[in-house]
């Protein structure tokens, strides 16, 4: 299935998570010294004919920029079950997730590890696009769907701090 993922941006179309990947390490080596959050999320959207997925990478370094890409995925039918597009969307950032394996942290923390006594840090954050408000209609799902993220070792966020999910990747979906 990786073969098969595309991912894109503004500057960059068809893009293989190898190269995507090597984007984050170049973006991340520019300045070792950073705050770094790597924020994984999918967003959706129904169409009359069909459901689009999107999700998100976004690497930032807070206060000093982004760099970001997406992947589409495309139901050919209405996804209009409220449980079955959530856990689809969180199913796809656990996807993205994997994606990211031991080997693949470790090389994004040893850039920032000679500087951590300085100030340098790197978190992973799964972003699920729901709400515990309560006029929010996905907070029936909070709990499961944080703990899905839980699993994987990463920090769940959700609304309004997953941006990577509700904004990012929601911009995409229209």
């Amino acid at each position: 299935m990786e073969k098969d993922l595309k991912f894109q941006n503004i500057t960059h179309k068809k893009m293989d998570f190898d190269q995507v990947f090597d984007h984050i390490l170049t973006f991340m080596k520019k300045d070792p010294l950073g705050n770094y959050r790597l924020m994984l999320g999918t967003d959706s959207q129904i169409h009359p004919s069909h459901t689009i997925f999107i999700t998100g990478i976004v690497i930032q370094r807070v206060g000093k920029g982004a760099w970001a890409c997406f992947c589409k995925k495309l139901i050919s039918r209405k996804m209009t079950t409220l449980h079955e597009r959530i856990s689809y969307e969180t199913s796809l950032t656990e996807h993205i997730a994997s994606l990211f394996t031991e080997d693949k942290k470790n090389e994004m923390i040893d850039i920032i590890l000679p500087h951590i006594y300085k100030g340098a840090t790197f978190t992973m954050e799964g972003h699920i696009d729901i709400g515990s408000g309560e006029r929010n209609r996905t907070r029936l799902y909070v709990n499961e769907m944080v703990a899905r993220i839980e699993s994987l070792g990463i920090e769940p966020k959700i609304k309004p701090d997953s941006i990577a999910a509700s904004s990012y990747a929601n911009k995409y979906t229209k």
